[in-house]
């Protein structure tokens, strides 16, 4: 079983061996930690970039990326901080669009999936994932402030709240993984303490 940790360490000094971040179709990063992400590991961005254009990443999958160290500059004795995968995971077609539930779940079925035989057969143990791209700026109460009739025009694109409905999407999801732990970097505006 896995265990699921909460933190404000920063994800990118983390020394996971496989960093979840959470993307979107059209290509486009614009949290903070994606942009650097981009910059550090741009053998990840490239072949994810490559996907959002040629029109193969679909919202609700998980693009694994193995890193090729080598590639990198870095030998695998001085891994340092760098993880050995990189897992896009697709929960949006736009950076300015919410997480729905359903792109969600299937993105964290596919990760599941493609995570299982990672752990069992390379000794992956150490997995790290950003939480702030799947965290809307607007809450739920906020939205519901829209007229009802463009509430149910919109009522699949409605935010998801982090507490009701990330939080035990991401737990129901990932804490049946054989043996690894799981840390959930985020924002130092969250207080951990009320989360779990």
């Amino acid at each position: 079983m896995a265990t699921l940790q909460l933190t404000h360490a920063p994800i990118l000094n983390s020394s996971a061996q496989l960093l979840i971040l959470p993307v979107n179709t059209a290509g486009i990063l614009l949290d903070p930690v994606l942009t650097k992400a981009k910059t550090l590991f741009a053998d990840n961005y490239q072949r994810y970039y490559r996907a959002c254009r040629d029109g193969s990443l679909s919202v609700g999958s998980c693009l694994l990326h193995k890193r090729v160290l080598e590639q990198a500059g870095l030998s695998i004795s001085s891994n340092g901080n760098q993880p050995s995968y990189i897992a896009n995971l697709v929960v949006s077609n736009h950076p300015y669009h919410p997480t729905r539930s359903q792109w969600l779940i299937a993105a964290l079925n596919d990760l599941s999936e493609q995570l299982i035989p990672l752990i069992r057969y390379q000794g992956i143990r150490r997995v790290a994932l950003l939480a702030r791209p799947l965290i809307h700026n607007h809450s739920r109460n906020e939205t519901a402030n829209v007229s009802n009739a463009a509430n149910l025009a919109n009522a699949g694109s409605l935010a998801l709240d982090w507490h009701a409905d990330i939080l035990p999407l991401l737990l129901q999801h990932l804490q049946d993984l054989p043996k690894v732990r799981i840390d959930i970097h985020l924002p130092k505006d969250f207080n951990i303490d009320q989360l779990l």
